[in-house]
């Protein structure tokens, strides 16, 4: 088999359909020999039995837990290692994704030319068609800054804020990186069984980062291919504060930081993070005064800043499949 496809589902119905039927379309137009796993984390939106209605091709493993992405997506690749024979590659797909008709097959040719390169991401772009980034340098203290105190807006673009350069995109060459969004990264088996599959101990954020570095620790190139265009849909409105995903974001940042970063580095970013959050309250509250929050809004938001305030210092518990 050239490439098991991995998709892992939460109430995302009508995203998964239309991303399953880009995959199929792709795989029809640019022949692969391929199978898809969809794991489908206890969504009370009838995605099950969407699944099985609409793509009784694809293999359905509908949990009765939320997993969480890691957990999630660990369970169809080990459907996968069950398997007589292995796919020569995988893709961690988010349902949110609509591929290119020629997107998979050339990240499966750059795998199967460069025989050092253990993965590969996309092209990414919004909905509309324009530009996302789609590939990043690994965690520094600057971007922690960057997500607290604006320097100057043009930086966000920038190395400063682990952005690769636009015109390594528009060259349309593969570039090496340090990791690809996790939306949409297509590995070698060969590395997955070697490096280990997701670490469950990140529920979501970050674990695509913490597998890259283990991945290029053990000696694996990392490339994007830009030719490769995958639309990605998250981002493309600003959405309410959601102070669960916040706090949840920091809480698998310091697991990253406590597996990956020295004790001074994990000293230094809890110093950034408690005065980023202390001033986020000081211009939440006055928000408030200025009639701009609700009461309840400006509760959860200073709720969510103190947790993030008080999160120990990463909680690592290594696994079998996250060591």
């Amino acid at each position: 088999m050239d490439l098991g496809i991995v998709v892992v589902s939460y109430n995302t119905c009508a995203l998964t359909a239309n991303c399953l039927d880009s995959v199929y379309r792709a795989l029809a137009a640019f022949p692969l020999d391929a199978h898809v796993w969809v794991v489908d984390n206890a969504s009370t939106d009838g995605s099950a039995a969407m699944l099985r209605e609409r793509f009784p091709q694809a293999a359905l493993l509908a949990s009765q837990e939320n997993l969480g992405f890691a957990r999630g997506t660990n369970a169809g690749l080990e459907r996968i290692a069950a398997e007589p024979t292995p796919p020569r590659h995988v893709l961690l797909l988010n349902p949110d994704t609509l591929v290119e008709p020629d997107a998979l097959s050339r990240m499966v040719a750059f795998l199967d030319e460069h025989p050092r390169v253990g993965a590969v991401g996309a092209q990414l772009q919004y909905g509309d068609g324009s530009f996302q980034h789609g590939a990043f340098h690994f965690p520094t203290l600057g971007m922690a800054l960057f997500d607290f105190w604006m320097i100057h807006h043009r930086l966000l673009d920038s190395r400063l804020n682990g952005r690769y350069p636009r015109r390594l995109y528009a060259a349309g060459q593969p570039f090496p990186i340090d990791h690809p969004l996790g939306a949409a990264l297509m590995a070698r088996w060969e590395t997955m069984r070697q490096v280990g599959f997701l670490d469950p101990g990140f529920f979501m954020y970050c674990e695509e980062i913490d597998w890259c570095l283990r991945t290029r620790r053990a000696g694996w190139e990392i490339y994007c291919v830009p030719q490769a265009i995958i639309t990605h849909l998250a981002g493309q409105s600003t959405q309410q504060f959601r102070d669960a995903m916040f706090v949840a974001l920091w809480r698998s940042r310091y697991r990253l930081f406590a597996k990956h970063y020295n004790p001074l580095y994990r000293q230094l970013v809890r110093w950034i993070v408690r005065g980023g959050l202390q001033r986020r309250v000081r211009e939440t509250e006055r928000a408030a005064r200025a009639g701009e929050l609700t009461a309840e809004e400006v509760a959860r938001r200073v709720a969510a800043y103190r947790q993030v305030m008080e999160l120990p210092d990463g909680n690592i518990e290594y696994s079998r499949t996250g060591a």
